[in-house]
C-alpha cells in the first residue's frame, strides 16, 4: 500500500482518538467534573479499529501490542452502556476475531513474516522494546477503568486514569520522536493537554464536593 494511504488511515485514526477526548474534555467543562459520554467509547473502538491497521501497515508492532490490549476493554464499556448489542449481531461477532485474523494472515508465511514485523530495520530493538513498555503503560489506564467500572457497574473514568494516560502519552510522545512518526505525535501532543486538564477538573470536583459537605 502506498505510503500516503497509510499515512492518512493513521491520520484518520488519530482524529477519532483526539474527537473523542475532545468531546469528553467539553462534556466535562460544562458539567465541572469528568463524565463518560457514550461517543467516548464509541469513537475509541473505531479508531482503535483503524489505528490496529496503521500499526499493521507500518510494520510496527508496538502500535500494534496497545491497540490489541484495549480493543477489548473499548467492547466492554460499550456493554456497560448498552451499546455494543445495537450492533448487527454478524458484525459483532466478526468484530471480536478480527485482530486474531489479522494475526493468523500475518503469520502465514512462518518466519519471514516474524522477521518484518519484530526485526524491521527501521525500528531499533531497543527502541521497539521502548515503544512496547510506553504502550503498555499507556493501555494500563484502560485496565484500570475496567476493574474500576466493573467494581461500579458502570462505565466511569477516575483519577487514577488520567494521570496513567499521561504518563504513557508523554512516553508515547518520546518515542514518536525518536520515530518521526507524525501520526502519533498529533495525537499525543494533544492528549496531554487534555490529561492534565481532566486531573484538574477532578481535583475541582473533589474541592467542590468538600466545600458542599
Amino acid at each position: 500500500m502506498q505510503h500516503w494511504l497509510i499515512l492518512t488511515l493513521g491520520f484518520l485514526a488519530q482524529g477519532l482518538f483526539m474527537s473523542r477526548m475532545l468531546s469528553q474534555w467539553i462534556l466535562s467543562e460544562k458539567s465541572r467534573k469528568v463524565v463518560t459520554p457514550a461517543l467516548f467509547w464509541q469513537l475509541s473502538f473505531v479508531a482503535s479499529f483503524l489505528m490496529f491497521l496503521y500499526g499493521w501497515l507500518r510494520l510496527d508492532f508496538s502500535i500494534m501490542f496497545g491497540q490489541i490490549l484495549t480493543y477489548f476493554i473499548y467492547i466492554r464499556n460499550m456493554q456497560l452502556q448498552g451499546d455494543w448489542k445495537k450492533l448487527f449481531r454478524p458484525i459483532r461477532y466478526l468484530l471480536y476475531v478480527f485482530p486474531f485474523l489479522v494475526f493468523i494472515y500475518s503469520y502465514n508465511n512462518g518466519a519471514n513474516d516474524r522477521i518484518l514485523l519484530f526485526k524491521n530495520d527501521l525500528i531499533p530493538q531497543g527502541l521497539l522494546l521502548f515503544g512496547m513498555v510506553a504502550q503498555f503503560v499507556f493501555v494500563l489506564r484502560f485496565v484500570y477503568q475496567w476493574f474500576y467500572s466493573e467494581k461500579n457497574k458502570k462505565s466511569i473514568l477516575p483519577l487514577g486514569f488520567w494521570f496513567l494516560s499521561l504518563i504513557g502519552s508523554s512516553l508515547i510522545l518520546i518515542y514518536a520522536t525518536i520515530r518521526i512518526d507524525y501520526v502519533l505525535l498529533s495525537g499525543h501532543f494533544v492528549g496531554v493537554i487534555v490529561y492534565a486538564r481532566n486531573i484538574y477538573l477532578h481535583f475541582v470536583d473533589l474541592k467542590t464536593q468538600t466545600t458542599q459537605g
